[in-house]
């Protein structure tokens, strides 16, 4: 039962964390009114209500800031002002047309991105990240955003500290505080108060949120949550929703490169419109209504429903995102680092063998020893292989272990594994009280400390490894009257012999390699195993090696030497955590995109510095509250089909941006030309607002179209250069066709300016929907590549509907005057000369060398600091922070 020191009210937003370290832990305790056995659940729900949410983002969908995001466009606001000064002056039509559009036109794109939104909320509303408290003087875990000042709480390796802690109590605690201060060497923890004044690096005993526990172990009670903390006040000063995709942020810089050209051609038009006597108030309109036309306003409803719907795709192909921004990053990858066991291998380790090295042993014995140096308890009779290593429990699940007699042996100490030493060492008795000392190990670490060891045993060992086999070695040392074991006692061992285990390659590893390396994905490897092993595990897949690095070798590199290293090579051999976060940091400088597969507590550290971390269903919770992505299924083939799907949505997205920068642009460029020339606008604002929404609608269906397999054999990123390229090309191709349109309409038709608004309206509607069956792919459409049935089927509605409108009796009221036959004939023959064009003129524009460069993008500090801060998120806003 928990504690309360003392009962007056105190402030705990007022405790400093830098004023606990000077403290002792009792009197920390005391300032925070807790106990070592922590806080009650009641007193933790005061508290909670009191100082709030241990939260830094609030992934709360909001309708108002979506509306908000509809209606920013400086552009669309002056439109909507104008057509009500309009309306006051008399021109009622064509002021209710406008206001009707542009009222369906923000419906539409706020109920899609509203969805979208929604979907997003849900998504991280599924996703908790827990730790280990002390409530009611019992343990439990709980989720971090509710976590109080006052809590207890306990850490292990791997872990993310989830808010500023005063250390209680530590073992071997280092902890990697790079994201806050940017010293790449782990900074060493304990719970002896400093003397004076410290700077934020050197208090000792304090351990900061968002740091990561890289070795040991701690008890510590929380002093600083949410915006308080330190790491907290950075990431809010960032902001406070859930950081935008760089598809979104993309979509800023290109919406900036259209402001730009809308503000110039619309302040030309206007000015050139009242140069030429026209009203000002039409003028106005006209100009404003160019602007929007220009403006893709439905682009961030493409974006946000592409998003949305990936999600629903990974998790239908059993891969599971915690994060929009997650999609983006699977799609971003181009190194995989990862494990074999499990994801190479089958993952189901099984005893094969036990090989003695001299005769004084026999293999039963041999057998027997390797049970006695396991960590489980089998005092009770057969041993529980729950939360041992895959190898221990290998041991248990042997037939030969039914034969082993519990009563004949007696654990007196144990040293039990880690990840430096990577042995196990047991102090033993039997029923006589003979004791000994038994290690189990690595052979490379076991045999260091053999004395005599016979010549064989090295060629036993080699056989073995190279036939793929996992081994590990046994020693013994016979001593007398010892009650317990340390470290200095591992020495002067006789080696017993080997163990042999089995793990075979997955059925279907080759074949994921394949199409790994298909997707432009290097694979390395990087296992606690022997290099030979690892080796010729690869070689069976067919995983070509560019050369294997182990951890000692690793050790004695520089940052540099092992970054130019660890470019070319394959394999990475009994490394540990602090390795395997290394190399993932050295690949990431490189300007690589790192992803890093991994299931257990020993991969948490290289989980946190990957772009993106993977883990499975099956994992630790440590690897799992680690991970970004989760696979349902240890499996590379379900991972590739997440990184398809990742390309598939920037893809699509694309497509959106390069039709708005070809053909729409080109017909909002003529528009803005033929008000110059013609006596007459060519279109009124109603109708080229009409002409972009129904243009919008039909696009919609893009997030679900058919993407071509060589767009995804490669990230992609947003490139402002390219789409200007894009632009500048196609855009004046676009308007080639308007201005011919133009002149059949003045010269063959003679047409009244009501029929040239109907016709130019149907041919825009025509060559700007059909474009995107040319722009979706580079391949010659529909012959080699075609569209989805939801695309092409909106994209003929739209068509339709662009075509009939002028005719019904609607058209009349929007402006329009009915056409002649014969002008379908000539739209037709028009479109066809329109859309070979294009494709002559794509070919020659994929061609060139420059639009072959690929694009670098790196992640910062900023993105990793986003990317720890999502996991202190609640759906509702962050007041008082």
């Amino acid at each position: 039962m928990s504690l309360s020191v003392r009962t007056e009210p105190a402030n705990f937003t007022q405790i400093s964390l830098a004023g606990t370290a000077r403290l002792s832990g009792e009197q920390v305790l005391r300032e925070l009114q807790s106990s070592e056995s922590g806080l009650s659940g009641g007193e933790a729900a005061r508290r909670l209500a009191a100082v709030g949410a241990n939260a830094l983002r609030t992934h709360k969908a909001s309708p108002w800031s979506v509306l908000g995001r509809q209606l920013r466009s400086p552009i669309l606001i002056l439109l909507i002002v104008t057509a009500g000064l309009s309306l006051f002056l008399g021109d009622a039509t064509n002021s209710i047309v406008i206001g009707v559009i542009l009222v369906v036109s923000v419906g539409l794109g706020f109920s899609n991105e509203f969805r979208a939104e929604r979907a997003a909320e849900a998504l991280h509303s599924r996703v908790t990240h827990t730790v280990v408290v002390l409530r009611d003087g019992a343990a439990c875990q709980i989720d971090v955003v509710v976590l109080v000042p006052g809590d207890v709480v306990r850490l292990t390796l791997g872990a993310i500290i989830p808010a500023d802690i005063r250390v209680l109590t530590a073992e071997g605690l280092l902890c990697d505080e790079s994201i806050l201060t940017g010293e790449s060497l782990p900074a060493e923890k304990d719970s002896v108060p400093i003397v004076g004044d410290a700077s934020l690096g050197d208090l000792s005993c304090c351990v900061f949120m968002g740091t990561v526990v890289q070795s040991g172990s701690c008890t510590g009670v929380v002093v600083a949550t949410g915006g308080r903390a330190e790491f907290g006040k950075i990431a809010l000063g960032l902001g406070e929703h859930q950081p935008q995709t760089e598809f979104q942020n993309g979509l800023k810089r290109f919406s900036f490169l259209l402001l730009q050209v809308a503000v110039g051609l619309t302040t030309l038009i206007f000015i050139a419109n009242l140069l030429l006597g026209r009203p000002l108030l039409d003028s106005l309109l006209f100009s404003l209504a160019i602007a929007v036309g220009i403006t893709p306003q439905l682009l961030p409803a493409v974006v946000s429903t592409c998003l949305a719907a990936g999600t629903r795709a990974l998790a239908k192909r059993k891969v599971l995102v915690k994060r929009l921004v997650c999609i983006e990053d699977l799609g971003d990858m181009d190194v995989l680092v990862t494990d074999k066991t499990g994801t190479l291998t089958e993952g189901r380790i099984s005893f094969t063998s036990a090989l003695p090295v001299g005769p004084d042993i026999s293999k039963a014995g041999l057998f027997t020893l390797g049970l006695l140096s396991t960590e489980a308890d089998y005092s009770q009779g057969t041993a529980t292989t729950v939360g041992q290593n895959p190898l221990d429990a290998a041991l248990w699940e042997a037939r030969e272990a039914a034969e082993f007699e519990s009563t004949d042996h007696r654990r007196l100490g144990i040293i039990p594994f880690d990840h430096q030493r990577r042995k196990t060492s047991v102090l033993v008795a039997d029923a006589t009280g003979n004791q000994q000392i038994v290690t189990k190990g690595s052979p490379e670490d076991v045999l260091l400390l053999c004395e005599n060891i016979p010549a064989l045993a090295q060629e036993m060992l080699n056989e073995q490894f190279d036939a793929g086999a996992r081994v590990i070695a046994v020693a013994t040392r016979e001593v007398a009257g010892r009650e317990a074991i340390v470290l200095a006692d591992e020495q002067g061992l006789v080696l017993a012999g080997f163990l042999v285990f089995l793990d075979k390659p997955k059925a279907n590893a080759k074949e994921s390699l394949v199409e790994l390396a298909t997707l432009g994905i290097t694979v390395k490897i990087a296992t606690g195993d022997n290099a030979r092993v690892a080796e010729k595990v690869c070689r069976d897949l067919g995983l070509e090696s560019g050369g294997t690095l182990t951890g000692l070798e690793i050790d004695a590199m520089t940052d540099t030497d092992l970054g130019t290293a660890a470019k070319d090579a394959s394999i990475f051999a009994r490394v540990s955590p602090e390795q395997k976060a290394r190399i993932i940091r050295m690949l990431r400088q490189q300007g690589r995109a790192v992803a890093f597969l991994g299931d257990g507590v020993n991969d948490a550290l290289a989980l946190h510095k990957a772009d993106v971390g993977i883990s499975v269903e099956t994992a630790t919770d440590v690897a799992k509250d680690a991970a970004d992505i989760v696979l349902m299924d240890k499996d590379l083939g379900v991972l590739a089909e997440g990184v398809r799907e990742g390309r598939r949505i920037f893809a699509n997205t694309i497509k959106y941006v390069l039709m708005g920068t070809s053909s729409n642009f080109g017909n909002m460029f003529s528009a803005a030309a033929a008000s110059v020339v013609l006596s007459f606008l060519p279109m009124l604002p109603g109708q080229i607002l009409l002409n972009n929404l129904l243009y919008d609608t039909g696009q919609l269906a893009i997030p679900g179209d058919r993407v071509d397999a060589e767009q995804l054999l490669a990230p992609s990123h947003w490139d402002i250069a390219f789409i200007r390229r894009f632009m500048l090309l196609f855009g004046p191709i676009s308007s080639l066709f308007d201005f011919a349109t133009f002149g059949l309409m003045l010269f063959v038709f003679n047409a009244a300016p009501g029929e040239f608004r109907a016709g130019w309206f149907i041919e825009s509607i025509a060559t700007q929907t059909l474009i995107i069956f040319a722009i979706r792919t580079r391949r010659v459409p529909f012959l080699r590549s075609r569209p989805s049935a939801g695309l092409l089927w909106a994209s003929l509605a739209v068509v339709a509907v662009g075509i009939s409108l002028p005719l019904s009796p609607l058209g009349a009221l929007i402006g329009f005057d009915p056409l002649p036959i014969p002008f379908f004939l000539a739209l037709l023959a028009m479109t066809v000369v329109y859309l070979v064009l294009v494709e002559c003129a794509k070919r020659w524009f994929f061609s060139r060398p420059v639009q072959q460069s690929p694009t670098v993008r790196r992640r910062g500090r900023v993105h990793h600091i986003h990317r720890r801060a999502a996991r202190f998120s609640v759906p509702e806003s962050l007041d008082g922070y």
